[in-house]
């Protein structure tokens, strides 16, 4: 299963939420994938349901369908919308870039 790095995000309309990764073709993790992959866990695994990291949340869109790039979730996350809240003061920019890049990297495959 091809992983790179990326998270979460989501509004009414356009809902998006995120974490890891791997190097290309390796078959192993990279350490900000991993790290991206285990912020998404703690972070966003009780609403939104994606397959890479085995979450199944109900309340946030399916992650896996929608299909987010990165500007996307990392807007999302940093400022909620549509009934997520707002992760800017809980996460650092670092995190939340992590975070887009893990979901946008495994969403859908």
């Amino acid at each position: 299963m091809k992983i790179r790095a990326s998270l979460i995000a989501f509004t009414a309309a356009l809902v998006v939420a995120g974490c890891g990764g791997s190097d290309e073709g390796s078959g192993t993790a990279t350490p900000a994938a991993s790290a991206g992959k285990e912020l998404f866990t703690q972070n966003c695994s009780n609403c939104h349901t994606l397959a890479d990291a085995g979450t199944k949340g109900q309340v946030g869109p399916n992650l896996d369908q929608l299909r987010p790039g990165p500007d996307l979730v990392t807007s999302q996350v940093t400022n909620g919308g549509g009934g997520m809240p707002a992760f800017a003061n809980k996460l650092s920019a670092d995190q939340i870039k992590q975070i887009a890049d893990y979901v946008s990297s495994v969403a859908g495959k």
